[in-house]
């Protein structure tokens, strides 16, 4: 396990204990609802940053298959261009489980209270939602039997190359928000899961 990795589950195990703790007072979703600056950059960057961690370990998976395979849990094949693409297909479930997860988190994270708020909440769903569908589809690509090495391997192309693709995007989106207004400026540079996010990219 990479420590960025270990750093993001403690920071998940976080989240847990506050959705309880929220959960017994009538619960965290602030879905619509106006919310502190702070706050919401906290909610935002810890469900991207957990969403984060979870794709660069899919990625480490699709990299070195022999990994998994090693534990039992895939067999040689995986190593043929057909079975290096069942690889990533599985991949791509965990990654659309956990884009899902984040689509959710990003919701219930509410909007800032700061004169671009709607601009900023409505900028960070719009991309979680993109990640969604665009994972989706590459899972959906996949669905077809290619049927010579040429096919195989573009399709191996294609759907890794929609992970990264997602990860760029999600690092893009948080930079522009945090650009539209001081205040959404000031609340990225403090909150400490943006704080953490920042060191795992620049890492």
């Amino acid at each position: 396990m990479t420590r960025g990795r270990l750093v993001w589950l403690l920071a998940a195990a976080g989240v847990v204990v506050v959705l309880i703790a929220g959960a017994a007072i009538g619960g965290n979703d602030k879905s619509g609802e106006t919310v502190p600056a702070g706050d919401w950059a906290q909610s935002v960057c810890g469900a991207v940053g957990v969403w984060r961690g979870e794709l660069e370990d899919i990625v480490d998976d699709v990299r070195d298959p022999t990994s998994q395979t090693a534990a039992g849990s895939e067999e040689p094949q995986s190593e043929t261009p057909q079975g290096r693409t069942g690889f990533v297909r599985k991949g791509l479930e965990r990654a659309v489980e956990a884009t899902d997860t984040m689509v959710v988190g990003i919701d219930d994270a509410g909007v800032p209270e700061t004169a671009q708020g709607e601009d900023a909440a409505d900028a960070v769903s719009v991309w979680a939602e993109r990640a969604q569908s665009d994972l989706e589809e590459a899972q959906d690509s996949l669905d077809d039997e290619a049927d010579s090495l040429e096919a195989a391997l573009e399709q191996f192309r294609n759907a890794t190359g929609a992970i990264g693709a997602t990860l760029v995007g999600g690092a893009q989106t948080l930079t522009d928000v945090a650009q539209l207004d001081p205040a959404l400026a000031v609340a990225f540079r403090d909150a400490s899961t943006c704080q953490q996010l920042r060191a795992e990219r620049n890492g």
